[in-house]
């Protein structure tokens, strides 16, 4: 069986913890792996070597420091579809699905890849007689990122490639159910030309990532995953002095309003909703039509839509799946208990993706895409993020009645609005209290030259991810103000091209 352990240092380390966890092939039920879960004196070493290799990388320049992840960002590309199978192996979604994140993921290094003018700072002459002011922006020193199951490829380079442009080490802890695509990224910056210790992966569970939160080296944590834990990660880390990006839960709400092309809106919410098996924080788990005749025709749609949703294994010969399995049989369970908490609650359940049966994969952590109707707000499986194939119709009487119903949910990460009416989707963006806001666009994840994060408690922390808020997190400004007294000037002749 494969075993799965740390990269410390420019190489694999084997684990000295006796502690580890199994890691799954989701579609076949099957533990393909072993992975070491670090103990807190192997996370501190792995701290330890960040710190030591941040001298000298902090004052490799900009440009460098560009140049190694342009190498980098070719070597990913060559390998994408190797990162997407390991994806799909270990998490479970559909190739296609897997090499699309491997994409996005790309858009942060690309934007990386433009620290020399991201990171120049502010210049103001004469801001006195004789006066000059001018900023610097520096990096930190450690950081440190925890990242999520559902996206083990992108989420990770949402994080490091800006913090190592800016001139900071990095310690990754992922997810320990599908570890092996971070590793294999850790390689690969190896071979990009990055030096032995500025980037280290440590798998490991909260034993780890407590010493990640607390060490002193530390200086930034950066973490996606659910409400709870970023709550405890926004808390501990800043109780340690720790600059933090929490990105918490979510409960996306896609509004139909009664003018909209319903059948652009119902194959964009197919996707939204039922893409990656609904593991993702900006999956659409609530569409809210506007009006009894919307409501009625949406349905009956999407109806006919899940009678042709192909559910299978993510790799497989010929065309993809549309959808793949859930990560593991726990996280099965879960979505299976919201799907009995629904129908217990009064909520109409009219697709049951429970009945899905897979050929030849009886063992697989397979559910099919479920819809309910009649969704109220107060219901858990309105309130709360169930992470699976499950779509919520919460029908709205006026589109007032629609915005209401958001604004009022505890999460605030991602909407979107489909419409003809620009009046209506002006006053939508305007009033709504979400931080992503798609009109006419299902999923509305900012490219990486914007910046990700969502609003209430889908958020802890002033800066979100990524994006110019993704420079500012890694580095702090220092703003020098500077005289100089009149004097005999230097008149010796330079010629030579000046270079780098």
């Amino acid at each position: 069986m494969n075993s799965i352990s740390h990269f410390l240092d420019g190489c694999i380390v084997p684990g000295r913890s006796s502690r580890t966890a199994p890691v799954y092939n989701p579609a076949t039920g099957e533990q393909s792996a072993e992975v070491s879960l670090a103990s807190a004196d192997e996370t501190r070493e792995a701290v330890r070597i960040a710190h030591a290799a941040f001298t000298s990388w902090s004052k490799v320049t900009p440009l460098k420091r560009s140049r190694i992840l342009f190498k980098f960002k070719g070597l990913v590309e060559e390998h994408a579809d190797e990162l997407a199978r390991l994806i799909s192996s270990e998490h479970g979604k559909v190739f296609s699905d897997a090499k699309g994140e491997v994409i996005r993921g790309l858009e942060v290094v690309e934007f990386a890849c433009g620290i020399p003018h991201l990171q120049k700072g502010e210049h103001s002459m004469n801001v006195g007689t004789g006066v000059d002011s001018y900023s610097m922006m520096q990096p930190l020193g450690v950081c440190a990122g925890i990242s999520p199951f559902n996206f083990p490829a992108m989420v990770p380079m949402w994080m490091f490639p800006i913090s190592l442009a800016c001139g900071n080490t990095f310690v990754m802890k992922p997810s320990e159910k599908d570890p092996s695509t971070p590793m294999r990224l850790a390689e690969l910056l190896l071979e990009a030309g990055l030096p032995d210790g500025v980037f280290n992966v440590v798998n490991g569970d909260k034993e780890s990532v407590d010493v990640l939160l607390t060490d002193e080296r530390v200086q930034a944590v950066s973490f996606v995953g659910s409400t709870p834990v970023a709550e405890y990660i926004y808390a501990t880390a800043s109780a340690h002095g720790k600059r933090v990006q929490a990105l918490g839960g979510a409960k996306n709400h896609m509004v139909i309003m009664p003018d909209a092309d319903l059948d652009q809106a119902v194959g964009a919410l197919m996707g939204a909703a039922f893409g990656s098996a609904g593991e993702r924080c900006m999956a659409i788990s609530v569409a809210v039509p506007v009006g009894e005749e919307t409501a009625q025709r949406l349905r009956e749609k999407l109806i006919g839509k899940l009678d042709e949703l192909r559910v299978g294994p993510g790799l497989v010969e010929g065309p993809d799946n549309d959808m793949g399995p859930l990560v593991t049989r726990e996280h099965l369970q879960k979505v299976r208990d919201y799907i009995q908490t629904g129908v217990d609650e009064g909520a109409e359940l009219v697709v049951d993706g429970r009945e899905v049966v897979i050929e030849g994969a009886k063992d697989g952590f397979f559910i099919g895409g479920t819809l309910f109707d009649h969704v109220k707000p107060g219901m858990r499986i309105h309130s709360e993020e169930i992470f699976g194939p499950v779509l919520a119709i919460a029908r709205a009487a006026s589109f007032d009645d629609a915005v209401k119903m958001i604004n009022d949910h505890e999460f605030g990460n991602g909407t979107a609005i489909f419409t003809r009416d620009g009046d209506a989707a002006r006053q939508y963006c305007e009033q709504i209290q979400v931080g992503m806001v798609g009109v006419n666009v299902p999923i509305p994840v900012p490219m990486a030259f914007h910046s990700f994060g969502g609003w209430k408690r889908s958020l802890f922390g002033p800066l979100h991810m990524h994006g110019p808020d993704g420079v500012r997190f890694n580095t702090r400004m220092k703003t020098i103000t500077q005289r100089w007294p009149s004097g005999i000037r230097e008149e010796t002749n330079h010629f030579t091209m000046p270079t780098h």
